[in-house]
């Protein structure tokens, strides 16, 4: 008898369904063992305990004789050794910084879906948030993108704890847990989230390191008689290599494009290409930003030469913030300044101008 196209689509529905209830179970029991794993962690028992569950447990039959405990394929044995458990962090995070909630999967998950679902979830989150998924392949970490392709079993957020705007907070944490609680239920997957109190305690001890090295060097170079025309001004930071960003200041990038010192405007418009042929300005201001900047003594150097160079070229002086003159013994005081802070930094593990440096500082 032919099969009509609606009873193909009625098999074709319920093998899906029996895929999915089977996922499900396999999620379910994954979830159950690791709750029981924690509370058994927590008062361990005897090997003759009646509390202790048997690892090698088999469910009981009605009729016929016990079930023998087959033994693994070789393709079970190979996927199992294919998923390792990954390491804890991936090298661009720091457990000082990060609050990082490791999740394993049941079934793979594509990593691009699971970033839009999580950009979904956390849009607004007050501090920057990331997740990482582990290559079995590669063993190793790799940054999720909305565009990521590859799948993984073990994926991972991480939250930034410290920036310029301070350290997370308690509820900050709370928040987030219970949005990856319900991100994971819905891909079937378990969060491990790690203890809240000890990683605040670590962010605030950051935070007030952070506070007490975060300094920026200002210079500024102010015309005497006549202002600065646009057009010489932008010509000279060219010269000297500076280019002209979208943020309306002109900066000195390394060879990695991270941002040394910054030329801006002294009057309140920003620099803009188009404008400035008819740009006139009584003054520039070069602004340092300490921890930021590796080797911030030879960046000061440069800065401070090429300030010299503007004032020398334009007719102008090169002033603090009080409008006095720069002399050696200022420039001296700067320069011990920034390295005392930089090497405060340096100390306590966060290299000046390193990755760590950038997002702390950011």
């Amino acid at each position: 008898m032919a099969i009509s196209e609606l009873q193909m689509g009625l098999i074709g529905a319920g093998g899906v369904v029996v895929v999915g209830i089977f996922a499900f179970n396999k999620w379910q029991e994954r979830k159950h063992r690791k709750e029981t794993d924690a509370l058994a962690s927590l008062e361990p028992l005897g090997e003759d305990s009646p509390g202790r569950a048997s690892v090698d447990r088999l469910e009981p039959v009605i009729g016929g004789e016990a079930p023998v405990r087959s033994q693994p394929t070789a393709q079970e044995v190979k996927d199992a050794s294919a998923r390792r458990v990954p390491p804890l962090l991936p090298p661009e995070l720091d457990e000082r910084a990060d609050w990082v909630v490791r999740i394993e999967a049941i079934e793979p998950v594509v990593g691009g879906r699971l970033w839009q679902a999580a950009a979904q979830q956390f849009d607004g989150v007050a501090k920057p948030l990331r997740w990482f998924g582990f290559s079995d392949s590669s063993n190793r970490w790799d940054l999720l993108t909305a565009n990521s392709a590859g799948t993984y079993h073990w994926v991972c957020a991480a939250l930034q704890l410290v920036d310029r705007r301070g350290a997370a907070s308690e509820a900050d944490l709370a928040w987030l847990g219970a949005g990856l609680q319900r991100m994971c239920d819905l891909f079937m997957a378990i969060p491990s989230l790690p203890a809240s109190g000890e990683a605040l305690g670590r962010a605030a001890e950051l935070d007030r390191l952070c506070a007490g090295v975060d300094i920026q060097i200002g210079v500024n170079v102010v015309a005497r008689d006549q202002g600065f025309a646009g057009t010489k001004l932008r010509g000279l930071a060219e010269a000297a290599g500076l280019e002209l960003l979208g943020d309306g200041c002109f900066h000195a990038r390394d060879e990695a494009g991270v941002s040394q010192f910054v030329l801006s405007n002294l009057e309140p418009a920003l620099f803009v290409a188009e404008d400035m042929r008819g740009l006139v300005t009584k003054g520039v201001t070069l602004t340092l930003d300490v921890p930021r900047v590796a080797d911030g003594v030879r960046v000061f150097e440069r800065m401070m030469a090429f300030a010299q160079q503007l004032a020398d070229a334009l007719g102008g002086a090169v002033v603090d913030d009080n409008r006095s003159p720069f002399g050696d013994k200022a420039v001296g005081l700067i320069r011990a300044q920034i390295e005392q802070f930089q090497g405060q930094m340096s100390e306590q593990g966060i290299a000046p101008g390193s990755p760590l440096a950038l997002r702390l500082f950011s």
